[in-house]
């Protein structure tokens, strides 16, 4: 159970010493709790402290890794049911599911698209991050074979699936040192497989058939000294799935249920022929509440709206997604487009640029950096507060410059929110080469606006 802040502050030193950047060790307490700074931070927390801490704060859910360095994938780690009581913390890993009876065509197809399909998404690059290598000959020499291919040709991280010990033993050799997530141990192979994950320090899937079942294989490896394991209840239908996904959860985070306490693996690819069905399920579990979600195939379209569900999810509601600084070209272009300035509000970059695409109008978008989203842009969800909300006219200045418009684009004009356009004139005279435009206050005007400014634009180039 997570502790208060006083509860914090007792096991800290008391020396107010500010090294941690706090004004005094309640404040520092205050923030640990509410994690807003991490435990590492204070100099002098003693090793007790510590251990007491990080036993009282480590998640309901058990935290697992799959590979190894910068490619390690962290799954697991939540605390609580749903996202706005605190946050999720670690996204649903995504893998496109590969068999060893596969064509070497059509393998290295599959490797290409996952390698190819990704995104840039305000700075974050989104794509699925994990293969699932099916053992379905029953010939450990062409497992091996296909887990090689797979190593040589991505970066992915590695699920083995394969319920006989001797070719998981095998796939293990040809991937040594990637730290793949072994899948899975049963009853009836939980012996060997246990050895497996041990010897090569890896993560093990517990399948059975049902809850109760998978209850009792889960203790059995935890008994056995395997600390990191994904939970796999059998259910391939829809209702049985979810209805096991929310149980566990529940088991979890309500109940203390030790044997329940790990990350889960759902395979939408066994539930279903159709992509598209295949795509709205995974998106259900992304949601409640799998650790892994197995895709049989997937396409750029089917992708990516998975990627954006995961992304919004998986950021903390209490601390708004933000854009990073810096100038964004939507829609190609040229050097007679129009220049935006908004700020770096992740809902404000949705809202212009879906408003550039409706209007057809390529342009510029300058996002400022803020610290306080309340800052009035071009959205009424800016205005929670009239006292809040004004751009820092010397900062946005100083980005403007930074920004080095006159080197992107043959005009200078600059428009603005007309929530913003208290400061234009200070704007002007700071930046006498420029004209400042005050434009919509919404994004959703701005399909006309953006158009009409544009030609104007055109015109006086022609001019």
């Amino acid at each position: 159970m997570a502790l208060s802040g006083m509860e914090i502050f007792k096991l800290l030193p008391k020396t107010n010493c500010r090294e941690c950047g706090m004004a005094t060790c309640i404040a520092f307490a205050m923030s640990l709790a509410a994690d807003k700074i991490e435990l590492e931070a204070c100099p002098y927390v003693s090793d007790e402290a510590k251990a007491k801490l990080a036993q009282a704060e480590a998640p309901p859910i058990k935290l697992v890794t799959i590979g190894s360095g910068d490619q390690a994938l962290k799954i697991g780690g939540e605390s609580v049911m749903f996202r706005h009581d605190k946050r999720f913390n670690n996204p649903t890993g995504l893998a496109i599911c590969i068999s060893d009876t596969a064509s070497e065509a059509d393998l290295d197809a599959r490797l290409k698209r996952f390698q190819r399909v990704r995104y840039c998404r305000m700075g974050c690059e989104l794509r699925a991050e994990l293969v699932a290598i099916k053992n379905e000959l029953q010939d450990a020499r062409k497992f091996a074979h296909t887990v090689e291919t797979v190593r040589k040709g991505s970066d992915a991280r590695i699920i083995l699936m394969s319920d006989d010990p001797e070719i998981m033993a095998a796939g293990l050799k040809a991937c040594a040192g990637s730290k793949p997530l072994i899948c899975s141990a049963t009853s009836a192979n939980a012996e060997s497989m246990i050895e497996l994950a041990a010897a090569h320090d890896c993560p093990l899937v517990a399948k059975a058939q049902g809850l109760e079942e998978l209850t009792a294989l889960s203790s059995r490896l935890a008994d056995a000294g395997v600390q990191e394991i994904v939970l796999d209840t059998g259910a391939r239908t829809v209702r049985e799935a979810l209805a096991d996904q929310v149980h566990i959860r529940r088991a979890a985070i309500h109940q203390a249920v030790e044997s329940l306490s790990y990350p889960t693996i759902t395979f939408p690819c066994e539930m279903t022929n159709d992509l598209s069905m295949e795509t709205l399920i995974a998106a259900m579990f992304i949601a409640k509440y799998a650790g892994i979600v197995v895709l049989s195939d997937f396409q750029a379209e089917s992708i990516f709206p998975l990627l954006l569900e995961r992304m919004e999810l998986f950021s903390d509601p209490q601390d708004p997604l933000m854009t990073p600084e810096g100038v964004y070209e939507i829609g190609a272009p040229d050097r007679h487009a129009p220049v935006l300035l908004a700020s770096s509000w992740a809902l404000t970059y949705y809202n212009l640029t879906l408003a550039a695409e409706v209007s057809r109008t390529p342009i510029f978008l300058c996002f400022q950096e803020i610290s306080e989203p309340d800052v009035m842009c071009w959205c009424h969800h800016c205005l929670r507060s009239t006292q809040k909300g004004k751009f820092d006219a010397p900062s946005t200045i100083r980005f403007i410059k930074d920004c080095k418009l006159e080197e992107r684009v043959d005009h200078r004009k600059l428009v603005i929110s007309a929530r913003n356009a208290q400061f234009s004139a200070e704007l002007e005279s700071a930046l006498p080469e420029w004209e400042i435009i005050v434009g919509p206050g919404e994004a959703s005007q701005l399909t006309g606006f953006l158009p009409e400014l544009a030609e104007e634009l055109r015109k006086e180039k022609s001019v």
